[in-house]
């Protein structure tokens, strides 16, 4: 059944991974999850302790997923919510899009619509002031338009009342078989000692994640193997190095699974010997981002690869989440008036026509490659 919209403050969360009249007991924090798609994120700031509260994410197949596995439907487009109308809470989360500013885009950054939701968050951290702000994105967000998106949305944190703290971490760094990096950028309301995790000493291997039973389908067809080798030695030829990415059982780590996964499989491939390789199974997928096997994938193999491409490595984030409950527990209190109140959508405005003035000497890609 749909709740009522107007019934926001009377939400109940369920979730799968924890006993959830244990978790109310034991809450240490409470958080909302927007962008959520599958609730990566949230299943690491749950796993130590925090209470969901609110979820936003548009996309109807990820909410499908989302609803299965934590007994909630996500409330939709994040700019049609009031600010006013989200319950209170102590941490803010989103894995905002990041299309706008990632190699597999093109790039526009906040002169493209999905950029400029970066400032709904920020009217929401506006009405509400929580004590952190968690952000996730590509790695080249802090690199994007010369560094000025990043310091555009940093400037905004900052004049929010927020002390800032950027980093980009690999995956791979912290016992996942994938080369993953991203930027997280966690902000706190006044100044808090922060410490980013360290990476773990911890070998990966590929192995421990595959499944020891495939299915033939997911072996590629003898066209398209043909067709990635093709592309491969055009590629070569060319001095570049696209093409497909091809693994085994005894690989460290692989290269980053994307969104695209679900197209071709062309950027992780594994080895079968004499045989076509194939590509990863849903299943490995959702391990490679470091979900539990008792994770429900309840749509098909392509939404599969989709969502756990544009999801995030569930391990890193609960490493974090400890590294924040530790900041949180040094906070000390603030007197949010004495915080200036900030007019986002000028900010907003400047910032996007700040990007189209200098968009005639932007050289952006035409077509869509990793």
């Amino acid at each position: 059944m749909v709740r009522d919209y107007n019934k926001l403050n009377k939400i109940e969360i369920k979730s799968l991974f924890s006993n959830n009249s244990e978790l109310k007991k034991k809450s240490k924090f409470k958080m909302i999850d927007l962008f959520a798609g599958i609730g990566g994120i949230r299943l690491g700031f749950e796993s130590i302790g925090g209470e969901n509260v609110f979820t936003s994410e548009w996309d109807e197949s990820a909410k499908k997923t989302y609803q299965t596995n934590f007994g909630e439907i996500p409330y939709g487009d994040i700019t049609k919510i009031k600010p006013e109308d989200i319950p209170s809470f102590d941490v803010l989360l989103a894995g905002f899009p990041c299309q706008p500013f990632s190699q597999a885009g093109k790039k526009l950054g906040l002169a493209d619509t999905r950029g400029t939701l970066f400032f709904d968050i920020a009217n929401i951290l506006e009405y509400h002031r929580p004590k952190v702000v968690f952000l996730e994105n590509v790695k080249r967000f802090r690199s994007h338009d010369g560094g000025r998106t990043f310091e555009t949305i940093k400037g905004v944190l900052e004049s929010l009342g927020y002390t800032i703290h950027a980093q980009v971490l690999n995956a791979r760094d912290f016992g996942l078989p994938q080369n993953r990096e991203r930027i997280y950028i966690i902000g706190f309301l006044g100044k808090t000692d922060f410490s980013f995790p360290k990476p773990l000493d911890k070998e990966t291997r590929l192995g421990d994640i595959l499944e020891d039973y495939v299915d033939s389908k997911y072996t590629i067809s003898d066209k398209l193997w043909a067709g990635h080798k093709r592309r491969k030695k055009m590629h070569e030829e060319k001095g570049n190095g696209f093409g497909y990415s091809m693994f085994d059982k005894n690989s460290k780590y692989t290269s980053t699974i994307s969104a695209r996964y679900y197209k071709d499989g062309s950027e992780i491939l594994i080895d079968q010997g004499k045989k076509n390789p194939r590509k990863l199974t849903p299943r490995e997928a959702a391990r490679l981002q470091g979900f539990p096997d008792s994770f429900q994938i309840p749509v098909s193999d392509n939404q599969a690869y989709k969502q756990f491409g544009n999801s995030v490595a569930v391990p890193v984030i609960t490493a974090l989440a400890k590294e924040i409950e530790k900041s949180l527990k040094k906070m000390t209190s603030i007197n949010i008036s004495e915080i200036k109140r900030v007019d986002v959508e000028k900010i907003k405005k400047d910032s996007i026509n700040g990007v189209i003035k200098r968009s005639k000497n932007l050289r952006l890609p035409t077509s869509i490659s990793l």
